[in-house]
């Protein structure tokens, strides 16, 4: 039941909107669709190189490879590297489940460790503690859109003779140091699920890499090992890109720089109003000449969590949790034996975020309506407007 205010203004906002709300795209991206089917070529194929070129150039790497998903693109990136059995990987557990899966599927052990209270991602000083003859390989998480801290990560990488697996999975477009993220480490990997800020009609993936090498590896592993037709030269996986999601993709990585603009301008403004609530904490962003942030996600921390949620509800605001378990205490990872208070900094953000909504199609009442239904909560005075200029 909506309270008096939400009924009374009318406003309800929802979690996100998907590409059906914006007549003008939908009607684009099925004539791409349409001409995909027309001409019967669904699996790889033109639309699928074309994307891959478009993508490399975006991403200011040499090369980009389409596969099925990101979970895909993580463990064939790690394959690639020639990373398995015996090897262990350096995941951080506040992370959604496939970065520890990918390499899990590949064979490797995750080694799950904790994040900085303040960034909520890893860092070098992290990464350095938890080195173990046996790592060979770290997978530093650009989550929610925030970017990792990497000039450090990758030296050290350097100075311990390990791999770097960038999981961009939620952060297309972001850059770091002016570089784009997926293009720091030796391969970067990219989700394209449909709520993601660059998201196909379906489950989709790549990987992008300055890697001659790793770039056709990574061909070879997502078909068969096939090359050429029938002549299979190591084992392989069915992990390829449908035409179908290429084409989507390729019309809508054209707005992604829009898109990701509108996105910091409604993530600015709402965190001008939301710092002066004493209930509600904020995520550090870091110095924007270093660090960026394409806000996939906007997640606050509240101690009382739950009485947000339901307070925003009351007045017509969505939420959701990202993510409620860390990773080293779900039953899929139960067997690595890292029991509660082990990883004390991801369990405490795992009872206290709460993501609100921020997309680009958001209007500025809708973001008022946010900003003051979070405000209220947080019992501190809730402006007239917000000023999205600043």
């Amino acid at each position: 039941m909506l309270s008096a205010e939400a009924q009374s203004t009318g406003v309800r906002v929802p979690f996100a909107r998907l590409d059906f709300d914006d007549p003008e795209l939908l009607e684009e991206l099925m004539g791409a669709v349409r001409q995909v089917a027309e001409r019967g070529a669904f699996t790889l194929g033109d639309q699928v190189e074309e994307l891959e070129r478009e993508l490399a150039a975006y991403c200011e790497t040499d090369f980009a490879v389409g596969v099925a998903s990101g979970t895909s693109a993580l463990e064939l990136a790690l394959r690639a590297l020639e990373v398995g059995p015996g090897d262990q990987v350096i995941v951080p557990t506040n992370s959604f489940i496939a970065t520890a899966e990918a390499v899990s599927a590949a064979g490797a052990t995750p080694l799950l460790v904790d994040v900085d209270p303040d960034t909520h991602l890893i860092d070098a000083e992290i990464v350095a503690a938890a080195l173990t003859p046996r790592v060979r390989c770290v997978i530093p998480v650009h989550l929610f859109g925030a970017t990792v801290e990497m000039g450090p990560i990758v030296e050290l990488a350097r100075e311990a003779g390990i791999h770097v697996v960038e999981d961009a999975c939620q952060a297309h477009g972001a850059r770091h140091h002016g570089a784009r993220v997926g293009s720091l480490g030796q391969i970067g990997c990219f989700s394209f699920y449909p709520t993601k800020n660059l998201g196909a009609w379906g489950d989709a993936g790549a990987v992008v890499t300055s890697s001659p090498r790793l770039a056709e590896r990574v061909r070879l592993l997502r078909a068969h090992g096939e090359r050429p037709r029938y002549r299979h030269r190591v084992v392989g996986a069915t992990a390829r890109l449908d035409a179908l999601q290429a084409a989507v993709l390729r019309r809508k990585l054209r707005r992604l720089d829009t898109w990701n603009r509108r996105r910091r301008e409604l993530g600015a403004a709402l965190r001008r109003r939301l710092c002066d609530g004493e209930a509600i904490d904020l995520p550090a962003t870091g110095p924007e000449r270093i660090a960026d942030h394409v806000y996939h996600l906007f997640v606050v921390r509240c101690a009382q969590r739950d009485a947000l949620r339901a307070h925003l509800a009351g007045r017509g605001v969505a939420s959701a949790i990202h993510y409620p378990t860390p990773i080293h205490l779900t039953e899929a990872y139960a067997h690595l034996g890292l029991p509660a208070g082990s990883l004390p900094v991801s369990e405490m953000l795992a009872e206290q975020i709460c993501s609100l909504p921020l997309f680009p199609g958001m209007t500025d009442e809708e973001l008022r309506q946010v900003a003051q239904a979070a405000l209220a909560f947080a019992k501190a005075p809730a402006p007239a407007d917000v000023d999205l200029a600043g």
